[in-house]
């Protein structure tokens, strides 16, 4: 089924593609949410005649989404979230959470034109923020542990446990020398 999108749908087209779909993702979801309409000959020739009616407007569009991808350039984050000792998170860091961090760093972004694979691990990740069909910003994402001095301090708690290991040695050794003692008193 071929539709006329009426919006941008990440991972199926932008607005003003004609794009070919399933019929039962068509019908029951684009055409009745107003995402989509039927690619009809008359439907088409409205599409050109818009198109051409509207260069300059989409020409200005572009211009922009290029000015706020030129603001990204550049922007790392780094994200901290509280992970086990293995070092899986609990949950997991995805586009809504990077569009929070680049509000904290003043770059107002809709979390719907971000695409990233859920990071379920600590690691590097690349988020890439959609602003046009032809303007698009890769952001370095770093999920690191929100815990990490604790998980350092852990191999630290092992060095403990030898020590009173080793303080129990001599205590043994002092008991020996006692029941040593106690028989040649006997």
């Amino acid at each position: 089924m071929e539709l006329i999108l009426k919006e941008d749908i990440i991972g199926l087209g932008f607005k003003n593609d004609i794009v070919n779909v399933k019929s039962g993702y068509g019908r029951n979801y684009l055409i009745p949410q107003g995402k989509a309409v039927i690619a009809s000959p008359m439907a088409r020739k409205v599409l050109a005649e818009n198109l051409k009616q509207q260069a300059h407007k989409l020409a200005a569009i572009k211009a922009e989404a290029e000015k706020k991808a030129e603001k990204l350039q550049g922007v790392a984050l780094t994200i901290a979230a509280k992970v086990s000792a293995t070092g899986q998170l609990y949950g997991s860091v995805n586009a809504g959470i990077v569009a929070d961090e680049l509000a904290k760093l003043g770059h107002e972004i809709d979390r719907k034109i971000i695409t990233m694979r859920d990071a379920k691990m600590v690691g590097d990740y690349v988020a890439t923020v959609h602003f046009h069909k032809e303007v698009k910003v890769e952001i370095p994402v770093a999920v690191v542990a929100e815990n990490a001095p604790a998980v350092e301090k852990a191999p630290k708690a092992d060095a403990p446990v030898e020590e009173p290991a080793k303080v129990d040695a001599p205590v043994a050794e002092e008991k020996t020398e006692a029941e040593e003692q106690a028989p040649a008193e006997a």
